[in-house]
C-alpha cells in the first residue's frame, strides 16, 4: 500500500549515516563519550545527546553509542528518535540483550500496531537478524580460509576423512558466502524509516487538498520510497 505522507513531516531512515566532525577528533572521542555519559547519569539529558550525536557525526558509530543516544531520546520522551536510534544500534550488535528489551519496550509503546512481514529470504535465512555485517564477514573469511587449506591438503592427502571435510567445508562455504551477500544486499537497501512527528496526515496524494485516509504517530516504522518538492512517498508492510 503505498501512500503520500504530508510535506513537512519528520521521517528519518533508520541506514547508518556517514558525516564528519573534526573536532570531535580533535578534542578526543572517550572524553566526548565519558562526558556524554556522565550528563546521561545526572539526567542532563539534552546534553548527553548533542555529545553522542557529534560522536557520530565524528564518524565514531558504535552500537554502544546508538543505544545510549536511543536511551537519552527515550528519557526526553522522543519515542520517534528512540526507536530510530535502537534500530541503528541493532544493526551494529544485534544480539546485545538489554538493547532489544529497550526497543521492544518502546515499540510496545507506540499507537501505530504495523506487523512486519517475513519474505521467504528472511524466513530461510532466519540466522541473519542475529548477525552484525562484520560478524558474518569475519565468519566468511574464516570459513574461506579452512576450505582452501583443506583442499590444498587434498593435494597431497587423498583419503577418505580429507574428501568428507572438504565437502562439509564447501556447503559451509556456500552457507556463509551467501549469508553474508543477502545481509549486505539487505542493509544496502534497507529503506526503512521512522516517523519522528508526533503525528502525520497520511494523503492520498502529494497535495494540501487530497484527501486524508489516516494518520500515523510518532514511532511508527514505514517503508520510504521518495521525496519530490517537499512529500515523501511512503509505503506500509
Amino acid at each position: 500500500m503505498k501512500r503520500i505522507i504530508r510535506a513537512g513531516i519528520a521521517i528519518s531512515m533508520m541506514a547508518l549515516l556517514l558525516a564528519s566532525d573534526v573536532s570531535a577528533r580533535a578534542v578526543g572521542w572517550e572524553e566526548i563519550f565519558f562526558n556524554a555519559n556522565r550528563a546521561y547519569r545526572q539526567g542532563r539529558y539534552q546534553e548527553a545527546i548533542d555529545g553522542y550525536q557529534r560522536l557520530i557525526r565524528s564518524g565514531h558509530r558504535s552500537g554502544d553509542i546508538y543505544y545510549n543516544l536511543g536511551n537519552a531520546w527515550f528519557r526526553m520522551h522522543r519515542l520517534g528518535r528512540a526507536i530510530l536510534n535502537y534500530e541503528r544500534a541493532r544493526i551494529l550488535m544485534p544480539r546485545d540483550a538489554d538493547l532489544n528489551f529497550n526497543l521492544h519496550y518502546a515499540l510496545d509503546k507506540t499507537q501505530d500496531a504495523i506487523p512486519e512481514t517475513r519474505g521467504l529470504v528472511s524466513t530461510t535465512f532466519f540466522w541473519l537478524n542475529s548477525f552484525s555485517l562484520g560478524e558474518l564477514f569475519w565468519a566468511f573469511a574464516i570459513v574461506n580460509l579452512i576450505f582452501w587449506a583443506i583442499l590444498l591438503i587434498r593435494l597431497f592427502l587423498k583419503t577418505e576423512w580429507t574428501y568428507y571435510l572438504s565437502v562439509a567445508f564447501l556447503i559451509l562455504w556456500l552457507i556463509a558466502g551467501l549469508s553474508l551477500g543477502l545481509k549486505g544486499y539487505d542493509m544496502a537497501t534497507d529503506d526503512r524509516a521512522v516517523i519522528l512527528n508526533p503525528e502525520a496526515d497520511i494523503l492520498a496524494g502529494p497535495d494540501a487538498g487530497d484527501t486524508i485516509l489516516f494518520k500515523l504517530h510518532e514511532g511508527a516504522i514505514v517503508h520510504y520510497e521518495r521525496s519530490e518538492d517537499g512529500w515523501s512517498l511512503i509505503h506500509l508492510s
